[in-house]
This record gives C-alpha cells, structure tokens and sequence, in this order.
C-alpha cells in the first residue's frame, strides 16, 4: 500500500483540520516552527504507536481528542485472516469512493491513549445493513432471520459470509460515506485490523535532532529499519514458526494443566494457557565499530548522519537490483543537517533513485534554499503559519513558487550558471559518470558531477509530462539551460519532444538536444554492460531497447520458472525499470573513451558536454528576479 494522504486534527499547532496530500517523493518547505515536524511526528505516531502527551493537544482546544487519518492507494484486493476467511475489502465496503482505504485513530485523555480505530467507507447506509460489523455472529444469524434472509448456502461460522448474505437481498443499499469501527473485542475484527496493519507500509522516521548516546537512535535506526524490513520480507515463513512453537507449547501448557487438575482442580481452574508473541526484530542488533573499535555512536554528528546518508545510498543502490521489498517510508527532517552541501546533494540523489522503487516513498522537510532549489517542484508542499498562526497549505504552482523564493531566498545570489535538463534521474546518473570518465583525459570536457557539488550546474530531471511546466518556470531564474532528449522513436517518425525542442532553441541562453539514437542506453557499449552483469550478453544497435533485452536476458538466466511472454505488464516494467537503472548508474562506469567512440562516432555526448564546459566558463549573469519579486 501508499500513503496518498494525511489528515489531523488538534494535534499540536493542528487544531483544525489539515490534510496533506503526498506523492512518491514529498517535499515539506516551511520556516521554522510552521509545523512540518508536528506531521512527521503524527506519522510515527499512527504507524509505530509512538506515545503521546498533554502537550501533544492543541493549546486552547475544547476537546481532548486527537485524530490521525491515513488515506492508502493500491490496496490488496482481499486479505487472507486465516485458512477459511479471505476478505475482499471491496466486496465487504471498507474502500472508500476512491477504491482507497481510508483507517482514522482517534487518541484521548489528559495523556492521550489509542481510543478507537475506523475505517472511514463508501459503505451500504440503509437500515438493517448499515450495522453489520458491529453485531456478533448470533446477532447476524438473527438479522438474516428476521428479513427473510436464507443462510441455507453460506457457513454459519464466517461473519463475512453471512454479511454478503444480507447485503445481496437488498436491491439498493444506499451507499454513503461512514465510518465503520474495528473493535479490538471482537475476536474477527481484531484479526482483520492485524491483517490491514500487516498491509501497511513500514515507517522510518530520522529526526534532525538526535541522541548522542551508545546505540542511540542516529545509527541504529537505519540498521533497524532494514531488519525490519529483512523480517517482513519473510513474514510468511516467520507466521509458520511462530504458529508451529504456539501449537507445541499450547500443546504442552494444556497437558501440564490436565496433570495439575488432578492434584489441585481449584488452581488448576483458574490457568488458561495463552502464548505472547514476542518482537522478531528485537532479537537482533547492530553494532557499528571503527578499525580501533571506537562505536560510531561516540563521533561526532556530522559522522553519524554521514552513516545516515550512506544507508540511504546503500538502499537505492540494492534496490535498483532487487524489488521485492516490502512498502516503506522513509521520513527525514532536515537531511541537510550537519552536512557538507557536497553531501547533501549525494543524499538528495539517493532519495531520489528509492522512490523509483514502486514499494517505497521518501518524505524530506527542509529550509534550506540548497535543497529546495534542487527539489522537483511537483513534490513540494509548502506550509505558511498566518498572522493568526493557522496552517495553509500551499501545492505546486507558480504563487508557491515565488513565496518560497521570497521566504527561503532560493534565487539570493546563487553561483549557478547552468540548469542542465534531463528527462529523469538514470540520465543525470549516465551523464555524471561519462563526463568524470571523459573528464580524465579531455580537458575540454568537465565532471560534472564537481560542477554540481560547487553549485554552478543544477540537473532537473523534468520527466515528459512536466516539460512545458519546467520550461515556463525556468524562464524566471535568468540562467541558461541545455535540455538533451532521447529521441524515444524510430527514423522516419519525428522525435517524440521535437516541439518543446524546438520552443526551448528559440528562448535566448536556451538549447536543446534530441539525441539520435532512441534513448541514452544504446551509447553505451556492451562490453560494459557484460562487465557489471556477465550473464547478460546482448548485442544491441540505435534503435533498440536496451533495458527490455537486459532484463529478458536476466530472466532468462535466472532460475525463475516464468518465461518473459508470461509476464504481466506491470512485471515486465518494474524489471525493465530496474535494469534501466543498474545500467545508467553501474555499467556507465566500466565505459571509457574509446568504447564511447565506438558506439558514438560522431561525438553527439562529447559535443553536448563542450558545450556544458563553454557555458559553465562564462561570466556570471546578473539576477534580476529576485527585485522584481521583492518589488
């Protein structure tokens, strides 16, 4: 599952009502003490439990109530409670009008403690249906009698049926939005809430301000998300253990009561064998050492969160291979703290390259004009606290541009000198690689990646859809721009982006680039590719689609009993897409000079990157933006 959004309520400085929506890569830019901490924390507070105090209600409110709601895209379409009770949550009306899941917890008291858990649904509203979940399995077999309902065809023992039963002999149920209540007394209720939580994605907050204590939270939370996300990779094998060691000890417990009613009935009476299920992922932990045995714990906090951005970096580049992981959010305040902007940016890429992962989405908040610049505007959220202190929301448009801009001073004397527009992050991987592998005997050829870590080249990966946006935007920061497009068709047909190629050629300090080959894959050569995956042995030209034959021939090598034909679409992208990045970020390193003339005779990437150079030698152009917003 996905977050789509969230919504609280008096919690902190939320004490009315405030939804945020999210994408697969969010970004929260406010001033300090706007509130972008409260709704990390209200995250971790709904999906690890985390406790709460009376400072966590909002001064002044007239209610003690908390509420944290969680709205859920690409729900399972049944869950399995157990061998005989698969529950199809669209069938059963627990989605809302979106076909999402929509769970709301409500927290209360001076201290406040979990109260209720609902679902929030598109459910049947018509009297003698509307009530189903909140009668037991005798008071449903009674309902199903007093309307005339035949159980005759259905297990009595299974309350789902039974629902299913009453709901079809309505001819309109009158559907509406409701909440629906999961009681943790009813025994089926409770196994379908563990069920839906099993579901949900994992959450890993990093807070900005961390302990400095041995084994504290800085180093150890990466190392523990990522058991936890090892153990819930195996969650099925694990269920079977804990079930089978529950069967044998019940089994011996119930034989060891038997014996003691025989000595003392009383006592024996008042046991009832029950097993607790213990924590997987506290039986395990990690300890990180330097060679003289120092812990890193006891660095210093730049060390420590250096260990955080290396985590990340570590994720995006496993999971570029593997996909198979489990839903996770990763949550960062301030990723820029304590941080070199060299660092930073290496953090900010990482990020990037995690939420292409279809199990994972990445939540950052920020001040820091270094980032925010570096941000996909599509991913911003931004938070303004009134004169009144209430919280507006702001989402992606040209007014929320120019209050960042004017809030943060993003466009303040920046020393950049070139936006180079790419369409996604495998190219700016591709062509930070090739240009440090060219850069090492062509003087006339820049790394680029040291431009970007000096600030003079800033990489948008605008992705085809945001073109016209990007464009429009950019004009406003007075810099030049070189876009490079793959071409993505095959001659004769026109090139799919030749028209925002074409508008771009025609803005002054303003070129584009459409290569002449079908993506940025097909120049590199397939000796390198060999070099990173031996398996994967392709001969590719122009106009072939690299990805897609490395991927097939990974298949094809691999022990799965599925043939490429036999793929679904969706399969067949996310491995295609995971190739597609090992390619640009892993076999693009084994390229060098002379494999690139092989495969580009012409120079087209030399060309490109020259002109990069000429650009980046020039002197600075004078901003004018920023008078004219401050005007």
């Amino acid at each position: 599952m996905k977050l789509v959004s969230l919504t609280i309520e008096n919690f902190r400085c939320y004490k009315e009502k405030f939804k945020i929506e999210f994408d697969d890569f969010t970004t929260l830019i406010a001033k300090n003490d706007s509130g972008k901490s409260a709704i990390l924390d209200a995250m971790n507070v709904f999906f690890n439990d985390t406790s709460l105090d009376q400072g966590d209600i909002s001064v002044g409110s007239a209610s003690d109530d908390i509420t944290i709601t969680c709205e859920f895209t690409e729900v399972p379409q049944t869950l399995i409670i157990d061998a005989t009770n698969v529950v199809d949550l669209k069938d059963e009306y627990l989605l809302n009008s979106n076909g999402n899941l929509v769970v709301v917890k409500v927290y209360t008291g001076g201290k406040p403690k979990p109260k209720e858990v609902y679902l929030n649904s598109l459910h049947p509203s018509i009297d003698n249906a509307n009530d189903l979940y909140q009668l037991t399995i005798t008071q449903l077999r009674k309902r199903a009698k007093d309307i005339g309902v035949s159980l005759d065809d259905v297990k009595e023992t299974i309350k789902a049926e039974i629902r299913q039963k009453i709901w079809s002999s309505f001819p309109d149920l009158e559907l509406a939005e409701q909440r629906i209540q999961l009681k943790d007394k009813d025994e089926d209720q409770k196994r379908m809430w563990d069920k839906i939580k099993s579901e949900m994605p994992l959450f890993a907050l990093f807070k900005s301000d961390r302990e400095s204590t041995d084994q504290d939270n800085e180093a150890q939370d990466p190392m523990k998300v990522a058991i936890k996300e090892a153990l819930e990779s195996q969650r099925h094998d694990l269920d079977k253990i804990i079930q089978n060691v529950k069967e044998k000890v019940e089994k011996v417990s119930k034989a060891t009561v038997d014996k003691l009613k025989e000595m003392d009935p009383d006592l024996a009476s008042e046991l009832n064998p029950k097993v607790l299920d213990s924590a997987w992922d506290k039986i395990f932990k990690v300890s990180l050492t330097d060679e003289t045995q120092v812990p890193v714990n006891k660095r210093g906090s730049g060390v420590r969160r250096l260990i955080l951005i290396n985590f990340f970096r570590a994720k995006a580049e496993q999971q570029a291979i593997e996909r198979n992981s489990p839903g996770i959010i990763y949550a960062i305040e301030e990723p820029e703290t304590s941080q070199h902007p060299t660092n930073q940016v290496m953090l900010l890429e990482s990020l990037f390259e995690l939420v292409h992962n279809s199990n994972c989405q990445v939540i950052i908040s920020t001040h820091t004009p270094t980032l925010a610049r570096l941000i996909p505007s599509s991913s911003i959220r931004y938070i303004e606290k009134t004169a009144d202190k209430k919280r507006i929301l702001h989402k992606d448009d040209d007014e929320t541009i120019k209050r960042i801009i004017k809030d943060l001073g993003i466009l303040a004397d920046h020393d950049v000198k070139l936006f180079l527009c790419v369409e996604g992050p495998n190219d700016i991987n591709f062509f930070k690689e090739i240009s440090k592998v060219l850069a090492q005997t062509e003087p006339d050829i820049p790394n680029l990646e040291d431009l970007e870590n000096a600030g003079s080249v800033i990489f948008i990966p605008f992705g085809g859809s945001n073109l016209a946006l990007w464009t429009s935007r950019l004009k406003g920061f007075n810099r030049p721009e070189i876009h490079i497009y793959d071409r993505d068709t095959i001659p004769p047909k026109e090139p799919k982006y030749k028209k925002n190629a074409d508008e771009t050629n025609l803005r002054d300090n303003c070129e584009a680039y459409i290569l002449s080959k079908l993506e940025i894959e097909n120049y590199l050569h397939p000796t390198a590719v060999q070099r990173v995956r031996p398996e994967v042995v392709i001969a590719f030209g122009d106009f072939d689609d690299v990805p897609i034959m490395a991927a097939q021939k990974l298949l094809e090598n691999s022990d799965s009993p599925n043939s490429w034909d036999s793929l679904d679409d969706e399969n067949k992208k996310k491995k295609e897409s995971a190739c597609k990045k090992w390619l640009n970020a892993l076999a693009v390193k084994h390229m060098t000079p002379e494999l690139l003339s092989i495969r580009d005779p012409q120079d087209e990437l030399r060309n490109i990157l020259r002109r990069v150079n000429e650009f980046v030698q020039r002197p600075m152009v004078i901003n004018t933006v920023k008078a004219e917003i401050e005007s």
